[in-house]
């Protein structure tokens, strides 16, 4: 961690003026300097080593690596590592992966500035920052039963408008094993339908199209 005077940002971000912006309320607190943007996640790693900032604010759907494979990457190198995600995702699942890869704060894009500098210096004072309404859909998701490897992938292929006949021949597995996962899928995400199946698993943030 930086030994400098003023806490030292990273911001990792694909769109630019988003970037912008949000460098200048930090650089506007006189203890905050934003020292690197990265527009994705690779870009992320290699500044994050390279400037060792003392906190990070982590995008997670960016280009070349996404935010939640930058943030393991970055965090099993270095476990010390302050990570806040800063995102419009704000499904359960999304939250779950964000802080499950190592990130110590979730924050949604929409956070008004006083609280994103509170957050920022909360996470580097070594305390995690997760908002209720936040912490409220973690604790849903780890309540909610967990969809298998191959369930995952099911449901991937119903969002792509794939049959069951597709999906056998895709995974090389029976049509009788699809319909099985089918009908897991839909009782785990308390859905009634292949449609309801990939709306839930959208919002939540379990798959994307």
């Amino acid at each position: 961690m930086s030994q400098a005077t003023t806490l030292q940002v990273l911001i990792a971000d694909d769109h630019a003026i988003f970037r912008q912006g949000l460098a200048t309320i930090i650089n506007r607190d006189p203890e905050m300097q934003v020292i690197a943007q990265a527009e994705n996640g690779e870009q992320a790693i290699a500044l994050f080593h390279e400037h060792q900032p003392d906190v990070t604010l982590m995008d997670l759907k960016m280009p070349e690596v996404e935010g939640v494979a930058a943030i393991g990457a970055i965090y099993a190198a270095a476990k010390s590592a302050r990570i806040i995600v800063l995102t419009t995702y704000d499904g359960d699942e999304d939250i779950y992966r964000g802080l499950q890869a190592g990130a110590k704060g979730y924050l949604l894009k929409e956070t008004e500035p006083d609280e994103l500098l509170n957050a920022i210096r909360t996470v580097h004072r070594g305390q995690k920052y997760i908002p209720p309404d936040v912490g409220a859909k973690l604790v849903q998701r780890l309540s909610n039963p967990k969809l298998s490897e191959r369930e995952l992938d099911v449901l991937r292929s119903l969002a792509q408008g794939m049959s069951n006949a597709d999906i056998a021949a895709a995974l090389s597995i029976g049509a009788g094993t699809v319909k099985s996962h089918v009908n897991r899928i839909l009782n785990k995400l308390d859905v009634s339908d292949r449609t309801q199946a990939v709306i839930v698993a959208v919002k939540r943030g379990i798959v994307s199209l």
